[in-house]
């Protein structure tokens, strides 16, 4: 799961300085190991979207694409971005008040010496890959 198929998403997280490459790639894990453990979810497609590592629902359509990325403008953290359309940003906020950093309504934000708290990560993560799905499916996916 740590082979990265696309080169230029290869080149991308080889540019990343080592700390936040090693946030980058467990979160890029996640993102995988969440699309592979929810039903419906099928195959990611993991490309590049405005420069920055993308992750997709292209087989099933079920959820809005997620990105990652690290900006020499914050050097201290990386972010996993989410489409500032959706509510998704605004329920991760009020399932986990003071859990997360925010970014506006766009993402979560990660300082780099400091633990991601992994099963709130996951939550939003399958969150995003079931987005387009009922009401009632999204409700569904288990808070941890």
């Amino acid at each position: 799961m740590d082979t990265i198929r696309n080169p230029a998403v290869a080149a991308k997280f080889a540019s990343y300085p080592p700390a936040a490459r090693r946030r980058l790639m467990a979160l890029r894990r996640w993102v995988l190991e969440t699309a592979a453990a929810t039903p419906g979810v099928g195959a990611i497609d993991e490309s590049l979207k405005w420069g920055e590592p993308a992750y997709r629902t292209t087989q099933s359509g079920s959820g809005s694409t997620i990105r990652m990325d690290w900006k020499k403008a914050r050097p201290d953290a990386c972010a996993m971005y989410f489409n500032c359309n959706t509510t998704l940003v605004d329920q991760f906020r009020t399932l986990f008040p003071g859990t997360f950093e925010f970014e506006g309504n766009r993402a979560l934000v990660f300082p780099l010496d400091q633990p991601v708290p992994r099963d709130a990560v996951v939550f939003c993560i399958a969150a995003a890959l079931t987005y387009h799905r009922q009401p009632a499916r999204v409700a569904s996916v288990a808070q941890p």
